[in-house]
Parts: structure tokens; C-alpha cells; sequence
């Protein structure tokens, strides 16, 4: 047996950009939160964060995940959220006009 070729299907998603500060995780998470999935701004320390770096918090389906500063967060094809690396993102999708 041998490997066999596929293509992705064509498929629409939704996805917004993260811009790495509170007030632009604000919306994302308010996105996610009011359609069913579960998302916070976190750090990696319970109090006193100070400077050290947020991320915002998304249960997936695979368990927690933990969106950077730039990263995509993605609403899938069955409504399900993830985050995303710029980089895998701009290989896999292209802007629907």
C-alpha cells in the first residue's frame, strides 16, 4: 500500500487576529464566549502578573490552548475555536472578499 494525495475542501471560516493587548482580546474572547465556547485572558502567574506576557485561554476540543500575540483564532466548520500561528495561517487561507 502506498500513500495516497488529498486536497482540502473548499470551506469558509471565521477568524480574528490577535493584537497582543487586553483591550484587543476583549472582543475575541466576548466572540467566542457568546457562541457556545470558553475563552480568558491569562498569565502565567495568579496575581501580580505585571509584564509578563497574557495569552488568552481557549478550551478546545484537544484540551486548553493558548493564543499569542499575533496568532488567529479561528471558529472551525463545526463552531469549535482554536488558535492559530500567522504562519500556518497565511499557508492554509486565503481573504474571502
Amino acid at each position: 500500500m502506498t500513500a495516497q494525495k488529498f486536497r482540502k475542501k473548499p470551506v469558509e471560516i471565521e477568524a480574528w487576529q490577535w493584537d497582543g493587548t487586553a483591550l484587543g482580546a476583549t472582543p475575541i474572547i466576548n466572540w467566542i464566549n457568546d457562541s457556545g465556547g470558553t475563552a480568558t485572558y491569562w498569565c502565567d502567574h495568579a496575581t501580580n502578573c505585571g509584564d509578563d506576557p497574557h495569552f488568552i485561554r481557549i478550551r478546545t476540543l484537544e484540551g486548553d490552548m493558548f493564543t499569542s500575540p499575533q496568532d488567529w483564532v479561528i471558529r472551525g466548520v463545526k463552531g469549535e475555536f482554536y488558535p492559530c500561528r500567522v504562519d500556518i495561517f497565511e499557508a492554509t487561507y486565503d481573504q474571502v472578499a
